[in-house]
């Protein structure tokens, strides 16, 4: 078959089992699960991926599972991911009353269309006419929360790192993928739009920190006390003296909260807790930051005597547009919607483990819209299922099917012409440069 008919014939398929691939998202949808804790999705995916006949590896770092085919090609291997966990926000109506989680930053939808792609390209045959070999991974742990779980896990040797992807790397199961891709979800009704390609995003170091002081009466004898809480509090007065300083096009965000301001309120503070990220466009950036952010912090501990000790974490490295990956997709999903609902060169300030994967292989990540209502807030819905969950993974099959078609003739011409800022040694080298503990 020519490009053309294998891309229709992929395209009927997904339409065929429409009904099963959204269905995927829905029971998603219905059972959340926090990071490194996605047992019912993994179990799910893991399934599907064997009725296709796919080879399955699970429990890829603590959950997760990787679904290979055409493992005896000698071209290319393209990677597709899906993302698995929720996050919190116990104002959605549908967010469990235990644990608050729900999925509203659509990683269900995302975890659907990868499906979508594997069913497309599986049940129609046409994965037999490509020249490459395919991976799909049902990732966990993108949202970088529940830090003290997820420091009992690295506790228990379990995990070394907090993101799922920055685990997947260090273990070695993107070390035979030639480049990856994802779609991710994004409310884009308001400006009229479906699609936008070519994202970048900050990336992060992760903080936990906690002011020492010393308790005594708070009202008998405050004199004796020595209050962590007005070291935390002047800490964040000097971060905020601190924002003027950062360069513009670095974009840094810093926002700390305290996790614990005190004990009893008749008792001097001695134990404050506080965790908060550094965000920069940079690597560069975010290091400069961060050394800032810990002179500030270290300072309001030294004002009223007491100790601090932070914890550096690892958090993720900035989100990397691959230009010929995106002009791919852009072509592709313009099948589907017009060139005037498609937006280029999208500016997020949030964050995304896939960032770390983008500066190792060649990556691909648009925002595709069909939901409404802000990112991780009670509003987030999905507007429009075709768009969402079908449409973005008919545009992911097309866009393999140019990768790989002609003896991976696409591909190679884009990993000819692609140099990584990272090998996997520098990047592994760098998360342990973070990965520190600083007391005073």
């Amino acid at each position: 078959m020519d490009k053309s008919t294998l891309k229709a014939k992929i395209c009927e398929t997904i339409d065929q089992y429409k009904d099963e691939i959204i269905s995927i998202g829905q029971d998603i949808y219905d059972h959340p699960e926090l990071g490194y804790k996605e047992f019912y999705a993994t179990n799910l995916i893991s399934n599907k991926f064997k009725e296709l006949g796919l080879s399955v590896k699970d429990h890829i770092a603590v959950t997760g599972c990787r679904g290979s085919i055409n493992q005896d090609k000698n071209g290319p291997k393209i990677a597709v991911l899906g993302e698995m966990d929720a996050i919190m926000c116990h104002e959605h109506k549908d967010a469990d009353k235990e644990t608050g989680a729900i999925h509203a930053c659509g990683h269900h939808i995302q975890s659907a269309a990868m499906m979508g792609v594997a069913i497309g390209l599986i049940r129609s045959g046409a994965i037999d006419s490509l020249d490459g070999k395919i991976d799909f991974f049902a990732v966990p742990a993108e949202e970088f929360v529940e830090l003290e779980y997820r420091s009992q896990l690295k506790d228990a040797g379990k995990i070394k790192y907090f993101g799922g992807k920055q685990e997947l790397i260090s273990n070695g199961e993107f070390d035979d993928v030639s480049m990856a891709m994802m779609i991710h979800s994004l409310d884009l009704e308001k400006e009229n739009k479906k699609a936008l390609i070519g994202p970048v995003g900050n990336g992060f170091v992760g903080k936990k920190v906690q002011f020492i002081g010393k308790e005594s009466h708070a009202g008998g004898a405050p004199e004796k006390g020595v209050n962590a809480l007005n070291a935390a509090m002047l800490a964040i007065n000097n971060i905020h003296a601190q924002r003027e300083t950062f360069t513009e096009a670095e974009r840094v965000r810093v926002h700390p909260i305290i996790t614990k301001g005190g004990d009893i309120v008749n008792v001097v503070p001695a134990d404050v807790r506080m965790e908060s990220y550094v965000r920069a466009r940079t690597i560069n950036g975010m290091l400069d930051a961060n050394t800032k952010v810990n002179r500030a912090l270290r300072a309001g501990a030294m004002a009223v005597g007491a100790n601090i000790k932070i914890n550096e974490i690892p958090g993720y490295l900035p989100l990397l547009q691959n230009d010929p990956l995106d002009t791919l997709f852009k072509n592709n999903i313009q099948s589907f919607i017009s060139e005037e609902e498609i937006f280029e060169g999208g500016d997020f300030t949030g964050s995304f483990d896939f960032g770390d994967v983008s500066h190792i292989i060649p990556t691909l990540h648009p925002m595709i819209g069909g939901i409404s209502g802000d990112l991780h807030t009670r509003d987030f819905k999905v507007s429009d299922d075709e768009l969402a969950y079908i449409i973005s993974a008919k545009a992911m099959a097309m866009t393999i099917v140019d990768l790989l078609f002609d003896h991976a003739k696409e591909a190679n011409n884009i990993l000819s012409n692609f140099k990584p800022v990272l090998t996997k040694e520098e990047y592994l080298k760098l998360l342990e440069g973070i990965d520190r503990t600083i007391e005073e």
